[in-house]
């Protein structure tokens, strides 16, 4: 069943959780940016502020967000799954550039419908010399608001990752068309 995708983000919706100590460097120079929207400063506060609520330990990782790729300088991104093409490109696919090595890798998931829905998933890590491994595919089944925290994923031995893909979407699940969802990806140390 479709339905329409709800306009503005809420507070647990930047996928952050007591279990994490978080890098705030890169987040933290955006917002002081002269470019900086509103949006950009008012998400930053946010996580910075659950990140001290937090009171993630030293020995906890080290984990920052991955930036989507064309996803307009912010981590979170919000998608409703299309229906399947013959022809031409669904939007199914969500690529997060990794810009450096990370120990490990986590995928947060937010169902953002007003209905229980099941989310067709494949994470899949993209290394440098294009071959690529699949960390999940599995369907979820979420309720309005729920979130899934996947990984970590730890880092293959010898490759060098450059993307983490998250396919939301199958051919073989007609009935997940229309749903929405928030998806982030973090680099860990």
């Amino acid at each position: 069943m479709a339905e329409k995708a709800p306009v503005a983000l809420g507070f647990k919706d930047l996928f952050t959780s007591g279990d994490t100590a978080m890098s705030l460097r890169n987040l933290s120079r955006t917002a002081g940016s002269a470019s900086a929207t509103p949006g950009a400063v008012l998400a930053v506060g946010l996580v910075a502020g659950m990140a001290l609520a937090s009171g993630g330990g030293a020995a906890q990782a080290s984990c920052r967000f991955l930036m989507p790729i064309g996803g307009g300088g912010q981590p979170v991104v919000e998608k409703r799954i299309g229906p399947d093409r013959l022809v031409g490109r669904t939007n199914w696919n969500t690529d997060f550039a990794v810009d450096r090595s990370f120990a490990s890798y986590r995928v947060n998931f937010q169902s953002a419908s007003t209905s229980q829905g099941t989310f067709p998933l494949g994470v899949f890590l993209v290394f440098t010399d294009r071959s690529n491994l699949q960390l999940v595919n599995d369907n979820l089944s979420l309720s309005p608001g729920q979130q899934r925290r996947l990984g970590p994923f730890p880092a293959v031995p010898g490759k060098r990752t450059s993307l983490v893909n998250v396919r939301v979407g199958s051919s073989a699940m007609p009935g997940s068309t229309g749903f929405s969802y928030r998806v982030s990806v973090e680099g860990c140390n």
